[in-house]
This record gives structure tokens, C-alpha cells and sequence, in this order.
């Protein structure tokens, strides 16, 4: 049984966290089939956008600790970092959308807790309700948050912000998560919020998104030097993209674009 679902209309890829009645609370199961979702979606040249989200009451709860704590042998597995990519399956579960070279977008309602905060902080952007409720909630199991959180949170917030949401596990409201850079936008209907960044998004060359995602995701720490450089490689495949060709001539006759499978 897969807790996961996925479909694709018009390009832009629904994924669904599908475990309502325990709040899509994660489990092992649940961890594989992000990983295996988004790989697959990953391939999908014709892809445009990826809006994720939850079934039910809530985003996500966090780890299903009763359910994962049952299988220790499924733990040590699912703790050891693949040596191809550098990170292990709980990292992997968010991380994985990081690496799909389309825009990526969390709707979240409900509880946004533990695991939770750390799937929607992968994605690009973050529409939320302004009364989901927020927490980096490994802190009160006397854990550090392990599924690319320490690197998504530092990117978002401040160091001081960062260490006391780690240290605290302070449950804060999505109005408060939008102060503190956590959530893009705030809506009352964050899925059809989220739609239509994701329309919006798609009338743009699905070439330029994904070299806007890959040089923002591979330099946002890096040096000058090696930013510019990355700038150069980017632009100079697409001056040549037949999408780069497509908005060009939309722009200068005013007209919807049409654009082919993504290049890269």
C-alpha cells in the first residue's frame, strides 16, 4: 500500500501525503515512496511544477514513532547514507525534491510538525494558513531535527531563530512561521494557492526554472567566483534552448508561449 499519491494535470504534478486518519504521520513505508515519487517525477521532462500536500486535517505530524520504533532493523537500514548521493533515506525523503529541476510548492494546513517542517522546507516555496501550526518538534524527544532540516532551517531563518526553534521545539502558528521566513505566502485555501503560483510558474521557459533552481540551490553559500562561473554554464545552454527561443517570440508578439519537453 503506497501513502503517497502522485498525479499530473497539465504538467504541474499533485503529490499527496495519504495516511489521514494518522495525520500522514511519517513511517519507513511512507519515507520510500517520497523518495520514489520524486525520482520518478524527476525524469519527467515534460514536468512543470510540483505541488505538494496533505490528505485530511493536517500537512504532516512528524514521525510515527509507535509504528517506526516496531522495526529496528527497518531504522539502521534506512539510516545509512547511499554513498552515490550522500544522505540516507529519512534525508533523502525531502532532499529528493530539492533535486526535481522544477519549482516545487508546499501547501500546508493543519499540523506541520517535526518531519513535517523539514518535506515542506524542501520545497521552493511555502503557502500556509495562518493557523497551521508549526513546530521542530524533534526537540521534545530530546532529538535534533535529521531529515535535512539543520541545512533547510539555516537557509530560511537566522542563526539565532534556527538554534531556538531546534532547541525549544516552540509550537508556532503559520502567521508567526511567515514572520520568521519559514512560509512563502499565507492563504486560507493553500492549495488553490498553490495552483496558481504553479500556473503562473509553468507560462514561464521550464528550462530558465530549472537553471534558476539549480544556481540558487548549488550557490547560495558558495563564492562569488564560483557562482559566476555556474551563471556562465547556465546561460550559455540557454541562449541556445529552443524554450528560450519559444518566450522570446511570445514576448515580442504578445502571445501565449508553447513550450517543449524541459531541456536539462
Amino acid at each position: 500500500m503506497s501513502y503517497v499519491t502522485c498525479e499530473v494535470v497539465d504538467g504541474i504534478a499533485h503529490v499527496r501525503l495519504d495516511r489521514p486518519e494518522k495525520l500522514n504521520a511519517l513511517t519507513l513505508d511512507l519515507l520510500e515512496d517520497l523518495v520514489d515519487t520524486a525520482q520518478r517525477l524527476r525524469r519527467d521532462k515534460d514536468l512543470r511544477a510540483v505541488i505538494i500536500s496533505g490528505e485530511g486535517d493536517a500537512f504532516c505530524a512528524g514521525l510515527d514513532f509507535a509504528t517506526v520504533l516496531r522495526n529496528p532493523a527497518g531504522i539502521a537500514k534506512a539510516f545509512v547514507p547511499r554513498p552515490w548521493r550522500g544522505t540516507n533515506t529519512f534525508q533523502e525523503a525531502p532532499w529528493a525534491f530539492r533535486r526535481i529541476p522544477v519549482p516545487v510548492i508546499a501547501a500546508v494546513h493543519g499540523h506541520c510538525l517535526g518531519g513535517g517542517v523539514q518535506i515542506a522546507l524542501a520545497a521552493d516555496f511555502r503557502v500556509a494558513t495562518p493557523d497551521s501550526r508549526w513546530s521542530v518538534l524533534e526537540g521534545k524527544w530530546g532529538l535534533i531535527p535529521d531529515m535535512s532540516g539543520i541545512r533547510s532551517l539555516a537557509e530560511q531563518v537566522g542563526m539565532d531563530q534556527a538554534k531556538w526553534l531546534t532547541m525549544s521545539a516552540e509550537v508556532i502558528d503559520g502567521s508567526r512561521a511567515a514572520d520568521l521566513g519559514l512560509v512563502t505566502r499565507l492563504s486560507n485555501d493553500p492549495l488553490a494557492e498553490a495552483q496558481r503560483m504553479a500556473e503562473q510558474l509553468a507560462n514561464r521557459s521550464p528550462d530558465a526554472l530549472g537553471a534558476a533552481k539549480r544556481l540558487y540551490n548549488d550557490t547560495w553559500n558558495a563564492s562569488a567566483r564560483r557562482t559566476f562561473a555556474r551563471e556562465r554554464l547556465e546561460q550559455a545552454f540557454l541562449l541556445v534552448a529552443r524554450n528560450t527561443k519559444a518566450a522570446r517570440e511570445a514576448a515580442f508578439t504578445k502571445s501565449e508561449p508553447v513550450y517543449g519537453p524541459r531541456g536539462r
